[in-house]
């Protein structure tokens, strides 16, 4: 019997790699920082992100399921800008006390005007990511954080890291090619809610939305009707749902104004596995395809 016991200790060390039972946990705020996260630890790491696929990180409610993941990890990554300051709480919450690291620093922030309450006050955008050039910034981040908490494995990090970033800026290249195709006067697109402002800046698009950069806002009959009248002028012939919003009040704007309902673009949260939007890279794809197609019927 003790050498079955051992026969079969043997057999599971030779079948297990010697860096299997010391991958490191890391908890992401939500989808997308997960799926970054993913891309670069590969096997080294056990990523899991508190809010999924579709959902909306802006309104999230942490279970104490959440907090008792948080307390198992090793590292723990946030965007910041204001998007998920329920981490702080949820933090303090699990007794971790491991490196919170926030994704976007080093960005340069995007301000707007506050649409959600009227009150005319500069707010920041959160939606760095929406840059592809942001997006090199937090796989930077990333990498610095993961060699920092895995000195072992940092060589595999950081070459996974170059690997990723020079994925990112041949897809920004790309977007930017597929952009100038359409005539800088057709630019405008309308979407659910304020979360393309990076990317608008970034590649010359115009981003109209009914609702401010919050999904929690609520637009005013004046806003409303200023944007419909917009959209009859300027002749914008598709709108655009997010994946994590509402679509009830696009396809009533849709309806007032004659205009078709695009899809949805994902823009704070990726899709499911099975969905056309699973990793951050397949995001902007799926976004750029259907709004190029729609800018060039405007």
């Amino acid at each position: 019997m003790s050498r079955l016991i051992l026969s079969v200790l043997l057999g599971v060390l030779l079948v297990v790699p010697a860096h299997a039972a010391d991958k490191i946990r890391i908890v992401a705020s939500f989808s997308i920082l997960g799926d970054m996260a993913r891309q670069i630890a590969g096997d080294d790491a056990e990523v899991v992100a508190l809010v999924g696929p579709d959902g909306d990180a802006h309104i999230f409610e942490p279970l104490p399921a959440d907090a008792a993941k948080l307390a198992s990890a090793k590292l723990v990554l946030v965007n910041g800008l204001g998007l998920d300051n329920w981490m702080d709480r949820l933090v303090a919450a699990s007794g971790y006390k491991g490196p919170v690291v926030t994704l976007s620093k080093g960005v340069e922030p995007r301000n707007m005007v506050d649409a959600d309450s009227g009150s005319g006050q500069v707010v920041t955008d959160p939606h760095a990511w929406q840059d592809l050039a942001n997006g090199v910034v937090y796989v930077t981040n990333i990498v610095d954080a993961l060699s920092t908490a895995d000195p072992a494995n940092a060589g595999r990090y950081r070459a996974a890291g170059d690997r990723y970033i020079e994925t990112l800026r041949a897809l920004d290249g790309e977007v930017r090619s597929r952009i100038e195709k359409v005539p800088p006067a057709k630019r405008r697109v309308i979407t659910s809610h304020d979360a393309f402002g990076y990317f608008g800046g970034a590649y010359g698009v115009e981003f109209l939305a009914p609702e401010g950069i919050s999904t929690e806002s609520e637009p005013s009959a004046t806003d409303l009707a200023k944007l419909i009248d917009q959209i009859k002028r300027e002749h914008i012939k598709t709108l655009f749902v997010e994946n994590i919003t509402d679509p009830r009040m696009i396809d009533m704007i849709a309806k007032e104004t004659g205009t078709q309902v695009g899809g949805a673009l994902y823009s704070d949260a990726l899709s499911p596995a099975d969905g056309p939007a699973p990793h951050y890279v397949d995001m902007f794809r799926n976004n750029v395809g259907k709004l190029v197609d729609a800018m060039l019927k405007n």
